[in-house]
């Protein structure tokens, strides 16, 4: 027997007493499909500007290997500043969208990666972010990355907030990069640049250990809330 579909059409399989069940559900469904629809939605404001911030990185690179150092310290400094930009405009106007949260650490990171590569590379009379800052700078990312994915596929931990160890290396890493570009463009003294450089080295060293005790605290206590089982 054919029933009326609740999206107006019908359906063939449909009772007439299951009409008025399926209007019922009808609006649940349409509200779960529109919350989805908002949080994949991938044509927002802040998505548009931080796919922006992402394209700049090429450009960047290219600004510092040809040593127009004051173009790169302009490219990074709109960076900077759009990245604050689509935060503010994705809470106000309620723009926020599941694109959106992993498209932004993913443009932050792309920069401050690229950035790092470039300025270390060897340009005589330039001044360069030293080797093992970068190789530990990156060595501390891919800890991070392999972290995250232990603790989803052994703990099934989706969400991981970082400490405030965790936060400092990257404030002092973008204050690293933007020294290190003035330093090419107007003088600035090697004492600055080398506490600056030694700091970010610290600093990168302790969010890497403070990641490795927080994921054996969650592994443990994740080990302590699974039930054994007996032989």
């Amino acid at each position: 027997m054919t029933g009326p579909d609740p999206l107006g059409g019908t359906n063939p399989g449909m009772q007439p007493g299951d009409l008025s069940q399926a209007r019922r559900r009808s609006p649940v469904a349409q509200r779960a499909a529109k919350e989805v629809r908002d949080a994949l939605r991938p044509f927002t404001i802040p998505n548009g500007i931080t796919l922006v911030r992402l394209a700049l990185v090429p450009f960047f690179i290219l600004a510092v290997l040809e040593g127009k150092f004051p173009l790169a310290l302009g490219l990074f400094l709109a960076a900077g500043l759009s990245d604050g930009l689509d935060g503010w405009l994705a809470r106000s106007l309620g723009m926020r969208s599941l694109l959106g949260s992993y498209l932004d650490p993913i443009a932050d990171k792309a920069l401050l990666v690229a950035a790092f590569v470039a300025l270390t590379w060897p340009q005589p009379g330039l001044v360069c972010i030293p080797l093992w800052l970068t190789v530990l700078a990156l060595s501390r990312d891919f800890l991070i990355v392999l972290t995250a994915l232990v603790l989803y596929l052994g703990a099934d931990v989706r969400t991981f907030p970082p400490s405030i160890w965790a936060k400092s290396p990257t404030v002092i890493h973008i204050v690293t990069i933007a020294l290190v570009l003035v330093a090419n463009i107007w003088p600035v003294r090697e004492l600055i640049l080398l506490v600056c450089f030694y700091l970010a080295l610290g600093l990168t060293l302790l969010s890497g250990v403070d990641y490795i005790r927080r994921a054996s605290l969650l592994m443990e206590k994740h080990g302590e809330s699974t039930p054994h089982q007996g032989s």
